[in-house]
Parts: structure tokens; sequence; C-alpha cells
């Protein structure tokens, strides 16, 4: 008789879209608006001025 054939696992990817690495993208990206706006209050102009 046939030996039952071993079905491959698939692994998910590193990268790409995934629920924590978005949700650390979104925080990163706030915390990075934040600090510009306090920047931008402390400088008392914005930064796209010369």
């Amino acid at each position: 008789m046939l030996e039952p054939t071993e079905i491959p696992t698939r692994r998910l990817p590193r990268y790409g879209f995934h629920t924590h690495t978005e949700r650390l993208n979104g925080r990163l990206a706030m915390l990075g608006f934040i600090a510009l706006m306090a920047l931008e209050i402390k400088l008392g102009h914005g930064l796209l001025i010369w």
C-alpha cells in the first residue's frame, strides 16, 4: 500500500501588513506628529518656513 504523503505547512512571512506592525507604526506616527507640533509651538513657526 501507499504511504500517506506529508503535506507541507505554510509559514507566515515575517514582513508585510500584520496587526502588531500596523499598530506599532501608527503609534510611532502619532508620537512623531505630537513631537512635531510641540517643536513648532516652541519655535513659534512651522518647520517649512525658512
